[in-house]
């Protein structure tokens, strides 16, 4: 493949995340959409429609046809669909999370390294611009918090909010701390569907660092924002508004707010999906791994079902693990919740 020559891409899958891929996609110089793949036809021809492009129903026919793909269905779906494109020699861009089990997810790398293709995850909030610029500040944070709210949506009912929304944040948890864990504590209730919808976690390193997570899809209001503290300096990352601020001291003893540096750097305006596609683009032209690879994928993931099983051990709605291990006071939270949530259905 010469720098010149463009990557032909098909995109398999057209629901929502689907439809915003092939849409950016479409407007890349250096990309040939070939066509998105649904087996729901309709969707995939109005997909299509918004993106210049044709669709299929079998996304098989499309894996002789491509250099990449960019798999955006629903999670049980990730391995069959990420190990038939590489089988067929396509570089894979897949969505979080990269599989279902750790297992499938293991597969899936070792397959990627031996064929010698790119397998890139979609944690799509490492480009969110303030993210690569707060990186550049962020050295051994000892505490860390972190929420990520937003209303329900039915299409990700399969799953819980830990897998759907929180392993966003555990991917960038692991990549600014860059420790191993050391112990984990969650709670959580199910209020609209069969799996958790609001969870909290805290998770512990080795280095020292502790970080408190947050993730709810019943709330009205979205809101996904990161704190980091650190020996000198606090980072506050707000991921919807796109915007990082930094508090770092000028001296030890801090006597007015005039000892403390107030930072508020310039990001870029560019979208996190599209720096999302050109590094997927880099890395196959150029053969480098890349930042989210599936190496990091895989320990997302890992991480993320161990949330979910400490979950199922103390879920406060009753669906789930032994009632005897749950406080009284988290019983009738649970009970609160579950009153909560038919409120909201009912509104």
């Amino acid at each position: 493949m010469t720098e010149s020559s463009k990557i032909r891409v098909a995109v398999i899958g057209a629901g929502k995340m689907g439809t915003h891929h092939a849409r950016a996609l479409s407007k890349l110089p250096d990309v040939e959409l070939v066509g998105v793949c649904d087996t729901n036809i309709w969707k995939a021809q109005l997909a299509a429609w918004q993106s210049n492009t044709v669709a299929m129903r079998d996304y098989k026919d499309a894996l002789s046809r491509v250099d990449a793909v960019i798999v955006a269905v629903p999670t049980p779906m990730h391995y069959e669909v990420g190990k038939n494109a590489l089988t067929a020699g396509a570089h894979v861009l897949i969505e979080k999370p990269l599989a279902s089990s750790v297992d499938e997810a293991k597969e899936l790398l070792a397959l990627s390294e031996s064929k010698q293709l790119i397998l890139q995850v979609g944690h799509i909030e490492r480009f969110n611009p303030a993210v690569l610029e707060a990186v550049q500040h962020i050295r051994d944070p000892r505490y860390i918090i972190v929420e990520r709210l937003g209303p329900y949506d039915p299409r990700t009912a399969h799953i819980g909010v830990v897998m759907d929304l929180m392993i966003h944040d555990l991917d960038i948890l692991l990549t600014l701390v860059g420790s191993e864990v050391e112990s984990i504590e969650a709670l959580g209730a199910n209020l609209l569907s069969g799996q958790e919808d609001i969870a909290n976690v805290r998770v512990r390193f080795k280095t020292g660092c502790v970080a408190d997570l947050t993730a709810s899809r019943i709330s009205l209001e979205k809101s996904r924002k990161l704190r980091a503290f650190q020996k000198d300096s606090y980072i506050s990352i707000d991921y919807g508004n796109t915007a990082l601020k930094v508090y770092r001291k000028k001296s030890p003893v801090i006597k007015s707010l005039k000892d403390v540096e107030y930072l508020r750097p310039k990001l870029s305006s560019i979208d996190p999906l599209r720096n999302e596609h050109q590094h997927f683009l880099d890395c196959i032209r150029h053969n480098r791994k890349p930042w989210p690879s599936g190496e990091r994928g895989v320990e997302a993931l890992k991480l993320a079902l161990q949330i979910s099983e400490e979950l199922r051990r103390y879920e406060l709605s009753g669906h789930a693990g032994s009632r005897s291990l749950i406080p009284s006071w988290a019983q009738d939270l649970g009970k609160i919740a579950k009153s909560v949530g038919k409120d909201i259905l009912r509104s």
